[in-house]
């Protein structure tokens, strides 16, 4: 199916919404679906467009082609890092997190899901990657299932075939794979861990109830309700626990001291599969993207991975003095560099989320660029080439009323053991498409085809 065609299904959903009995039922089962599940990133709706996402299967498969080979590259880089001392230097990792990234964590891939982002305008162009702990997978199946149902899909579903992108029991299923060559042979007793009170719980009862489902006990808990004894990590009630979902990331919870000692200490020990494992830290500092397309360690990389490199992940540098080179030409020193190219640059914490301290140049003064250059010297951070945001007009609920906005699109591929098995899609009026940061919308992904 063209993109054409994918362009099509889009404006009859949306001329579909012109009807006014039918945007009512349909904006009535969206909020009424999301208040049942509990779909909310605190106060907030998680989606607010009546429009999912509608992408063609050649947009998905050039999806995948694109995610998995930058996914291979990331993965030679992974062992070169462990293999290199000096490398290692290169990511600016802290001792305690040098110490749990070389821990074998007893199964093969250190990052048995993860998140690459990403913009499509046109060429797909990978910002980030989430190694760690990628969220919204359940919210996402949730969703599909509400817009599923709604009057206006059920619609299009008479003249399109369409297919949910879900993903949440994928998750299940490389957590048990990831147990089971750990050692695990009995059923496990799963924790899923986090600090209380965070928006996001919502999706760790989604997946505690998922696992149940399966027969296979788990609990939500905090790092420090955990406590490890008589070579066992135990949670609150005093179960074993021997299969940690670890949705904390790794920095707060090193940053509380006392509380992560339990969960570190049976991690190190071998005596609790976790996962993603904590080694899932060496990519997910955004130095990864940098060591990927710098020069210098080109040798790392097959000649298919090189090229994927470099028509997918933009430039990207740790933000320094010194020359270096941009696109083939020489750069004298970096510095001065992004000071006179502010309008073409992003300025990124080396390992933060959620949008936090991200610095888009075009959109702040002078003086304000400068002065977070000098806070980006003093620190930890990276300097990467702004790529275009897509952008699309989505009808969306304002209020009791539904309008017509223009709005930027990401499209992140989830991958599970390096294969893509999914999307999240999140839209924003703010330059910023994060919802952590308290900006946009998430919506469902279908891969549509004409009916015959």
């Amino acid at each position: 199916m063209s993109t054409t065609s994918a362009r099509r299904a889009r404006r009859l959903y949306d001329r579909q919404l012109e009807d006014p009995q039918l945007l009512a039922d349909s904006l009535g089962r969206l909020r009424e679906g999301q208040l049942e599940r509990g779909l909310y990133f605190g106060p907030h709706p998680l989606c607010v467009s009546l429009r999912p996402e509608l992408i063609t299967q050649d947009e998905y498969r050039a999806a995948q082609l694109a995610a998995q080979a930058v996914y291979g590259a990331l993965s030679r880089l992974e062992a070169a890092l462990l293999a290199d001392e000096g490398l290692r230097g290169e990511l600016d990792l802290r001792p305690e997190e040098e110490r749990l990234a070389l821990a074998d964590p007893g199964y093969p891939h250190s990052s048995p899901s993860s998140r690459l982002d990403s913009f499509a305008a046109p060429e797909i162009g990978y910002v980030e990657y989430n190694a760690e702990s990628p969220a919204g997978m359940a919210y996402g199946d949730e969703l599909s299932r509400i817009f599923w149902e709604m009057p206006a899909m059920l619609r299009l579903r008479e003249r399109f075939r369409l297919r949910p992108l879900r993903c949440a029991e994928r998750q299940l299923e490389v957590m048990l794979a990831a147990y089971r060559a750990w050692g695990g042979t009995a059923p496990p007793q799963v924790a899923i861990v986090d600090w209380a009170g965070l928006p996001t719980l919502g999706e760790f009862e989604l997946f505690r109830q998922a696992f149940l489902r399966r027969g296979v006990p788990a609990i939500i808990c905090q790092p420090g309700e955990l406590a490890f004894s008589g070579g066992r990590l135990h949670g609150p009630s005093g179960e074993v626990v021997n299969l940690v979902y670890r949705r904390v990331l790794e920095a707060e919870l090193l940053a509380e001291g006392e509380a992560a000692e339990a969960l570190c200490t049976a991690y190190l020990a071998g005596a609790v599969c976790v996962v993603n494992s904590f080694r899932a830290k060496l990519l997910h500092k955004k130095m990864s993207l940098a060591l990927l397309s710098d020069p210098r360690w080109q040798h790392l990389y097959t000649p298919p991975q090189r090229r994927a490199i470099a028509r997918h992940v933009p430039w990207t540098r740790k933000l320094q003095e010194g020359a270096t080179e941009r696109h083939g030409r020489r750069v004298p020193d970096l510095l001065d560099h992004v000071a006179t190219h502010q309008r073409e640059m992003v300025l990124k914490p080396n390992d933060e989320y959620g949008g936090k301290g991200v610095i888009l140049g075009w959109t702040v003064s002078r003086r304000e660029w400068e002065q977070a250059l000098t806070v980006g010297l003093s620190q930890s951070y990276v300097v990467q080439e702004a790529i275009p945001v897509p952008r699309d007009r989505y009808p969306v609920a304002v209020g009791d009323a539904v309008q017509e906005l223009e709005l930027g699109r990401d499209m992140d591929p989830y991958l599970f053991q390096g294969r893509v098995g999914g999307i999240l899609t999140r839209l924003s009026s703010s330059a910023l498409l994060n919802v952590t940061a308290g900006e946009g919308s998430v919506v469902p992904a279908f891969v549509v085809e004409e009916a015959a």
